[in-house]
């Protein structure tokens, strides 16, 4: 961390800031963070600027109860995005194989079409070109994804298994500050929730799939 007396440049600043949220994993009001940013060397000036700049890149999540404004960020976001991110692309990949046999069914069901009346037969041969061009496509799609490379699969395999334990990080600590929330801030365990806009219902991936 710079010492007080170097100027901060502003991204310096931000790290700083983040630095302390992530470091104590607590949750903050806006004076409370300001007092410990300038402790950390962030001229006071800066602070609540350079704070508002982390809520703005989802760095940093705030909450208004009240009159109030509180602040946090935990090191689990960022792996919790991750594992959204990559839940997301095995999902198109599914669909895309999906898509790609329904073409391919559908192209050979057409074919078996050739006989039939000149009109028929037309809009038969118009409706192949389509398929053929949507096939293109798709194919074009699958080749991005490498989904028939077994390395690549396997790595995303161990990716996603990586960011399962990721979100049960992310879940302690959506715990830790529902904790903080009710024996430190005096909000009941339906207000905490909402705060962080969880419900009853919430818990750890492997004990909700136990619960289905």
């Amino acid at each position: 961390m710079p010492p007080a007396s170097k100027r901060m440049s502003a991204e310096e600043k931000k790290q700083c800031i983040l630095l302390i949220y992530q470091t104590t994993k607590d949750v903050y009001t806006e004076k409370e963070i300001i007092s410990l940013a300038t402790k950390s060397g962030v001229s006071q000036g800066a602070i609540v600027d350079t704070n508002e700049a982390l809520v703005d890149e989802n760095l940093v999540q705030m909450k208004k109860v009240g009159g109030a404004k509180y602040y946090w960020s935990f090191p689990g976001k960022k792996d919790r995005d991750q594992l959204t991110k990559l839940n997301n692309m095995l999902a198109d990949l599914e669909s895309n194989k999906r898509k790609r046999t329904q073409a391919e069914a559908t192209l050979s069901s057409a074919k078996l079409g050739r006989d039939d009346v000149e009109g028929e037969r037309a809009k038969k041969m118009k409706k192949i070109e389509e398929l053929k061009s949507d096939k293109v496509v798709k194919t074009a799609s699958l080749e991005v994804l490498k989904e028939n490379d077994p390395e690549v699969i396997q790595s995303l395999k161990n990716e996603l298994k990586t960011c399962k334990e990721a979100a049960n990080r992310w879940t302690d600590n959506i715990f830790s500050c529902k904790s903080y929330l009710t024996k430190k801030r005096g909000m009941s365990g339906k207000e905490a929730d909402g705060f962080l806009q969880i419900t009853g219902n919430f818990d750890y991936p492997e004990d909700k799939m136990a619960k289905v």
